[in-house]
């Protein structure tokens, strides 16, 4: 094959996966569950004979499904697979790292990011702040999910049977404000669900304040949690503003994770 006939080829080889990805991109942003052809040619600027091409193409992949009585379009199965191997893929802590760097720059105290083992969490990484007095925690020490921000963070947003199973265990006390007694622990869950976030202050160290939010997966469970730190008599100054801060990141780390607000719901 000449050389210019190979390159034309490869261009327009290259092109038709353009549009193809193109079509498949756009399943992802329309507020509807199908579109149909003309839809699809009007939005990317196509002809109807190259969509109708591309469709055929993506469905012979099960990519794309055909309603046979409406004539409509919607993903198919192979594109739900692509979906779940990307999340089941996810380092949430290599996620994590640049959110948490950017949230102690913000908020110059320090940031962190816990995981869920069992009945309890653990921190699995922390970002501190350039300050001479800051907060630091320890890593993979385990921690019971109702002492503390993080903890709570976590306990407030599992499905109600795990919650309710949990407190009927005894719940120790780790300091002198470690809230201990079931009924005053689901109030403070209630509250930390309508809100979002949890805070501490030396509920699970002496000297300690926090502020801590949920990093929601696909299935809308926590599958993480970051926090924001620091020294409690400082700290208790800054907690409300410190919150929107990580409000922020929570939401963005989530939206990596595959979670849709009841914003995007709703759309």
């Amino acid at each position: 094959m000449p050389q210019a006939t190979q390159r034309a080829s490869t261009g327009q080889t290259a092109a038709t996966v353009e549009r193809a990805a193109d079509v498949l991109v756009l399943f992802t942003e329309t507020d509807q569950s199908t579109l149909g052809v003309t839809e699809i040619a009007d939005e990317l600027g196509l002809s109807k004979p190259a969509v109708h091409r591309i469709l055929a193409s993506l469905r012979s992949r099960g990519l794309i499904e055909l309603d046979q009585q409406s004539r409509r379009y919607s993903l198919g199965l192979t594109s739900m697979r692509l979906g779940l191997a990307y999340l089941d893929r996810i380092d949430v802590r290599k996620l994590a790292g640049p959110e948490l760097a950017a949230l102690s720059r913000r908020t110059q105290e320090t940031a962190t990011l816990s995981i869920r083992t069992g009945d309890h969490r653990a921190y699995v990484d922390q970002v501190t702040p350039p300050r001479e007095v800051i907060m630091s925690v320890s890593l993979g020490v385990p921690y019971p999910l109702h002492a503390g921000g993080s903890s709570k963070a976590f306990l407030a947003f599992l499905p109600q049977e795990e919650v309710d199973a949990y407190l009927t265990r005894e719940l120790r006390r780790l300091t002198e404000r470690t809230v201990t007694d079931a009924d005053a622990l689901r109030a403070e869950l209630r509250e930390i669900r309508a809100r979002g976030y949890a805070k501490s202050f030396a509920e699970r160290q002496q000297g300690a304040a926090s502020v801590a939010a949920p990093v929601f997966d696909h299935h809308g469970l926590p599958s993480a949690v970051i926090s924001v730190c620091g020294p409690l008599e400082r700290f208790r100054q800054e907690a409300d503003g410190c919150a929107t801060t990580l409000l922020e990141s929570a939401d963005r780390l989530s939206a990596r994770l595959g979670h849709l607000s009841p914003a995007q719901k709703g759309r």
